[in-house]
This record gives C-alpha cells, structure tokens and sequence, in this order.
C-alpha cells in the first residue's frame, strides 16, 4: 500500500502547487491515500472549507493540522461533520472536532490517521505520550485498522524523534511537522515504522519558513511599523515523503522523499 504525506501547504504558493502537482504524482507514484498538513493553507494561518475542499477534489484524502487551526474562526463551525478534517487529538476534552479517523481503502484495508501536538514551546494542550499512549490501547495495528499514519506537530526535534522511537512498531508511520523545512533523516527505525523528523512545507522557499523574508526581517531587527507576516507569494515546492507499506504487517517497507517545484533538486528516488 502506497501513502503520501505532504508537509505544511503554506498560503497561495503552497496550494498551487499541490493542486497542480498531487493528480501526477498520485498517478505516477501509483499512491493510494494522501494526508496533508493544511494548517497554514489560508494565508498563512488556518484553513477554510473552500481550500478543503479544493484539496480534496486533487485527491487528498486527509488533511492533519495543528497550532493555526483554529486562525479562520469558520472552521470551528464545520470541523465537527468534515471528518477529513483533524485538529490535534491532544487538544482539551470538548475541542471541536477529532484528532483521528479511520478511513476506508481499497480491498477492505483501513487506515488511522491521527494528528498530535508536541509540549515543548507550544500552546498548551494534554501531555502528548499519555495522550497516543491511550489512544493505541484501543487502537491496535494489525487488528482494528490495517495502517497508522501519525503526524506530530511539534517545534522541537528531539520530542518528534521521542515520538518516533516511542511509537516504532505500533504504527506505520511518524513524521514531524511544524518547522517547515524538510530533514534528511526518512528511514525506517528498528521495529518497522517509517520516520521522518520534519516532511517540510508545500509553498515559496524564498522567504523565512513560508513567509515573506522582508517583513520577517523586520520582525527579528525588531524595526518599528512592523506589518503582520504573510506568505511569500513566489513559485511554490511541493514537499513531502512516499511510504510504501506491508499489507499483511502495516509495517513499513520503503520510505523516499518527494520535492517537486521551484527550488531545491527535485526529488523522487
């Protein structure tokens, strides 16, 4: 089974890009469900059920989020129905909305989508460990669902490889988001779950994590008038990583990068 996972679409340059390229690279890389982190596709802070629903008419499948979700104040009206749609699980009881979903594939297999939210420098939410810990008890890989994807939204790297170490062989696959530049260590840890500490962003590299350099310049010389930060409006890359998983285990087999657009070498190996 083939799953993609896309990082953080930042803004205009980050939708126009999965938008033209995820029907391709779907047919190309023979892909069988797509997740996206979609928490800064509206103008750099939220989402909107217009930008889902254009993603999900691209073939996205899922779309995992994180700190901004709650930046477009309709998401909260909507989030509870659109069940494509998660916040992190670890958000207080009674968030709107869920933090994971099964979904249905082809040949009968399901797949668990869950989004979770890192401690360290963000906003207060549960105690991320308790939090999947729990959640796992009642979700076995195996025998509930067939594939677990999950995506830690965190700031810093050591709690996502934690994470990764914590979760390896009871999931498929954890892979960071929330920093917005992609690292290079994808693998495959020791008892069979795909890893990647950050997938990276889906927008405009020319600027400062997705967003216009010049006023985030002014931001870190501390200048007066400072304006609010917007994404960069450029050329946008598609950033993200291709997992190809064992269908009788939900263990991975194979995990590969995947950047297409204006900047860095693209990549598909």
């Amino acid at each position: 089974m083939n799953f993609l996972f896309l990082g953080d679409i930042v803004g205009r340059s980050g939708r126009d890009i999965v938008l033209s390229e995820l029907p391709k690279i779907k047919a190309n890389e023979e892909i069988d469900f797509v997740i996206v982190n979609g928490e800064n596709a509206a103008g750099g802070y939220g989402i909107t059920k217009k930008i889902c629903d254009e993603l999900f008419s691209v073939g996205v499948d899922a779309i995992t989020s994180g700190n901004h979700i709650w930046d477009q104040k309709e998401t909260a009206d909507f989030i509870s129905e659109e069940k494509r749609l998660l916040r992190p699980l670890n958000f207080m009881d009674g968030t709107p909305g869920s933090g994971c979903e099964i979904y249905s594939l082809k040949n009968n297999k399901k797949v668990a989508v869950i989004n979770i939210i890192g401690n360290i420098y963000m906003k207060k939410a549960d105690d991320v460990f308790n939090c999947i810990a729990l959640k796992l008890q009642s979700l076995k890989l195996g025998k509930d669902v067939d594939f677990i994807i999950v995506d830690i939204h965190a700031e810093i790297t050591s709690e996502k490889m934690a994470i990764g170490h914590y979760l390896d062989g009871q999931v498929t696959l954890v892979v960071g988001t929330h920093s917005h530049v992609p690292t290079y260590d994808f693998r495959i840890l020791n008892h069979g779950t795909a890893y990647q500490t950050d997938a990276g962003m889906c927008g405009d590299y020319d600027s400062v994590i997705g967003m216009n350099k010049d006023a985030a310049l002014k931001k870190f010389l501390k200048q007066p008038n400072l304006e609010r930060l917007s994404p960069a409006l450029g050329k946008g890359t598609l950033s993200g990583i291709k997992v190809i998983a064992d269908e009788k285990t939900g263990l991975a087999k194979d995990i590969k990068p995947i950047t297409i657009g204006a900047h860095f070498n693209q990549r598909s190996f």
